[in-house]
């Protein structure tokens, strides 16, 4: 199963038994038993038809704005439901000490990911691999685990300039990105998160129910949880590889609104190399076998909700590679 990517205006529409992609001058089907979500990153109409075409075939539809910003999923009705696990799931929230097993164990992941990620960089970072190892990860609220997550993340930001070979973050901006670099990271954060939400809604998870992150009413929150365990992983480990490789250079960007965003080459490049990461696959030894990175993300709920119901203790992702 794969991702569609759309990054041109287009229409979806059912004609039949069969969903066509329409544009001015192009129209093609859609192979629906092909595809696990399609990623609208340019302005796409779907026809009524298209919409319950796609809910039945339990397609998640993801949609972006012009700046590379989430916006919302069309969400099929689940699949895979189970109050117990449901109920469980809602009681490890509920439970403090429950809940900071698991807000503690996935920052634990991110620190040892983000580690991982410097040692392998080949640079002079010792000083931050040892900053990052003496912060313990520890607090009686959720808020002070957060906070030991942040300085974490920051002392990651401060080692990317020596690691990246052009491109400064100065420091993480969202909305707008204020240069290049929180271009890249905003706009591969914002994959990864959608890409775990595809992932949830193949388990029992409820993807709004979330342990790291307080959950919202405007957003999957444990899909958030999952993706920041994966960033180093996956989108910092691609960054290094766009930028140090010049595959992406200053050419890929547009200036607008205050803001720096890819512009339609810039996400050309950035999308290609995003399919090839998620489809690479990684013997798995656990499991004695070799899986997508894709698939670790389905793996990482699946561990997640063998946790909430008593069937095997959580241990957050951590890369071996």
């Amino acid at each position: 199963m794969r991702s569609m990517y759309i990054t041109k205006e287009a229409i979806i529409k059912r004609e039949g038994n069969t969903l066509y992609l329409v544009r001015k001058d192009e129209k093609r089907s859609v192979p629906l038993h092909n595809v696990e979500d399609i990623i609208c990153l340019a302005p796409v109409t779907f026809s009524s038809g298209a919409i319950r075409t796609v809910l039945k075939a339990g397609i998640v539809v993801h949609f972006f704005n012009s700046y590379g910003f989430y916006e919302g999923s069309l969400y099929p009705r689940e699949k895979s439901i189970s109050g117990e696990i449901i109920i469980s799931q809602a009681k490890h929230y509920i439970s403090w000490p429950k809940r900071k097993y698991i807000a503690v164990e996935m920052v634990e992941g991110i620190k040892h990911n983000i580690i991982r990620n410097l040692q392998k960089s080949g640079k002079d970072v010792g000083e931050y691999i040892e900053k990052i190892r003496g912060i313990e990860v520890e607090g009686d609220t959720i808020e002070e685990i957060m906070n030991r997550e942040a300085q974490i993340w920051n002392n990651y930001y401060r080692s990317l300039e020596i690691t990246l070979s052009h491109f400064l973050l100065k420091k993480r901006e969202y909305r707008p990105p204020s240069n290049e670099l929180n271009a890249l990271i905003s706009f591969g954060n914002t994959l990864l998160y959608s890409a775990v939400l595809t992932e949830i809604y193949h388990t029992y998870l409820n993807p709004s129910i979330s342990y790291l992150h307080e959950p919202s009413a405007r957003r999957f929150s444990l899909s958030l949880d999952i993706a920041d365990i994966f960033k180093p992983t996956v989108v910092y480990r691609m960054i290094h590889h766009l930028v140090n490789h010049k595959i992406i250079q200053s050419e890929d960007f547009r200036r607008e609104f205050n803001g720096v965003f890819l512009n339609e080459e810039g996400k050309r490049k950035f999308l290609r190399e995003w399919e090839s990461r998620m489809s690479s696959t990684i013997y798995h030894r656990r499991l004695k076998r070799k899986v997508s990175m894709k698939y670790l993300l389905r793996l990482e709920a699946y561990k997640l909700m063998k946790h909430v119901i008593g069937d095997k203790k959580y241990r957050a992702f951590r890369a071996w590679w």
